[in-house]
């Protein structure tokens, strides 16, 4: 009986970090994160809205199809009936084709307006020699909603890269909690087999009855240490099952039996795509990427305010001609047409152009201010990773070396040349320095995670 007492004593359960085949691999979560969460999809939307941006744009040069009729009769009496019809084409120069048909009569229309019975078809184009040739507002609209969707799919990164960065947050919390909890458990487990070892040997007298309190005292504190850490397991569990969705937009709850991936580090680095992140470029990071895109668009927005410094001046002219008269062209029959504006001073127009300039300045000193700071940060960051991997290590060894005094300790206190208390001091020590552990894993991912978050590389 003695000899079963020493080996419920001395027992330690070495379970804890053993593979289940019930492993959410971390990979396989931002999978699902990745395919079906809401955020995600709304992220999508930027694309489409870039699309339906530019196709606003470009419906600033689509043909135009227009008609127009007014008629008084009054006392029996045709007083006047007028009617146009016209198509138009906006061209990309400012340039505008046009296509009209006039039919005008009655007894009291302006001489002016006489048109031969048949009507009077005519065929012209206008031209704008100063402002507006070169660039006007729809063509400007068309350049910054191209410009826009480079925006928009940068914009789109970085929403994306928020949303999987806090799930990836949310999957490491729930890992640490996990670790905790089996860890509390196996030494729980040693806790209770250590009591009833002691208790065996305290009824055949080989221990003092104080024994049982110093082993009863341990198992509390073990229960109250599991108690807490699955107080936390549970929220970070309903935590991580806010970023499961199924493809129906239906919020999904973990099952009971379903455990985080062990062996996490170098997936972990892989399935964010920062494995490679010493060699990783500045200038295609995406908030850079909008950064500049929003300065070409501000440059755009310059070019049509240093066109507006020129006078407005419009040149038409249009072919007219009876419908059956376009067999026999005649140079004679025409419409010709001039428009000129220019203010005197321009203080308006000068200073559109000087505050477009000014937002140019702006945004580039914060372009330039953003890339340092991008480089500095993500310098940080490595060398953080870094750090926490060399002190991983050292901890294992720490581990390594409060595991074997503890192993030391169970033998003496077999041979009668220790104590119960000491076997827990040790037992404490090895506690901490696991925790430690758990807890240096759960920075090096955090770290990790932040450079993640700054690189901004979802895909």
């Amino acid at each position: 009986m003695r000899i079963i007492a020493f080996l419920l004593l001395i027992t330690t359960s070495f379970t804890y970090g053993q593979n289940n085949l019930n492993e959410l691999t971390f990979e396989e979560f931002l999978g699902y994160v990745k395919k079906s969460h809401p955020l995600v999809k709304q992220a999508d939307l930027k694309i489409t809205e870039a699309q339906a941006k530019l196709m606003k744009a470009r419906g600033g040069f689509d043909p135009k199809l227009e008609a127009n009729y007014d008629e008084k009769q009054y006392i029996d009496k045709n007083y006047y009936s007028f009617f146009n019809g016209s198509f138009k084409i906006p061209t990309w120069y400012g340039i505008e084709i046009k296509a009209a048909f006039d039919n005008n009569e009655g007894i009291y229309i302006n001489p002016e307006n006489t048109l031969p019975n048949s009507g009077l078809t005519s065929l012209g184009i206008s031209v704008p020699i100063g402002q507006g040739l070169w660039i006007n507002e729809r063509m400007a609209d068309l350049r910054k909603a191209k410009i826009y969707q480079k925006v928009n799919e940068a914009e789109r990164k970085i929403m994306l890269t928020n949303i999987l960065y806090e799930a990836s947050q949310s999957y490491i919390n729930w890992k640490r909690s996990y670790d905790e909890v089996k860890l509390y458990e196996d030494y729980l487990k040693n806790a209770s087999i250590r009591y009833e070892g002691v208790t065996i040997l305290i009824q055949e007298g080989d221990k003092p009855a104080i024994d049982s309190v110093e082993a009863g005292i341990t198992v509390k504190s073990r229960l109250l240490n599991l108690e807490n850490a699955s107080l936390k397991l549970l929220k970070a569990k309903l935590t991580l099952s806010n970023y499961i969705w199924s493809e129906d937009n239906v919020p999904l709850e973990l099952e009971e039996n379903i455990q985080p991936q062990s062996k996490i580090e170098k997936e972990f680095l892989f399935a964010l795509n920062i494995d490679d992140f010493q060699n990783f470029n500045i200038e295609n990071h995406p908030k850079i990427e909008a950064l500049n895109r929003k300065i070409d668009i501000l440059n755009v927005e310059t070019k049509l305010y240093a066109n507006s410094l020129l006078p407005k001046l419009n040149v038409n002219y249009n072919y007219i001609s009876e419908p059956r008269a376009f067999d026999n062209y005649q140079l004679n029959d025409y419409k010709l047409g001039v428009n000129f504006a220019f203010p005197l001073f321009l203080r308006k127009e000068r200073a559109n152009l000087k505050l477009a300039k000014i937002k140019v300045s702006e945004s580039t000193f914060v372009l330039n201010f953003e890339q340092q700071a991008l480089v500095s940060k993500i310098a940080a960051q490595k060398g953080e990773i870094n750090s926490f991997e060399k002190q991983i290590k050292l901890n294992i060894e720490l581990v390594n070396s409060y595991s074997l005094m503890l192993n030391a300790e169970e033998r003496l206190f077999e041979m009668g040349e220790s104590s119960l208390f000491l076997i827990n001091s040790r037992e404490n020590s090895l506690v901490t320095s696991q925790l430690s552990n758990i807890a240096l894993e759960n920075s090096f991912l955090q770290a990790a995670l932040e450079l993640y978050k700054t690189m901004a590389n979802p895909n």
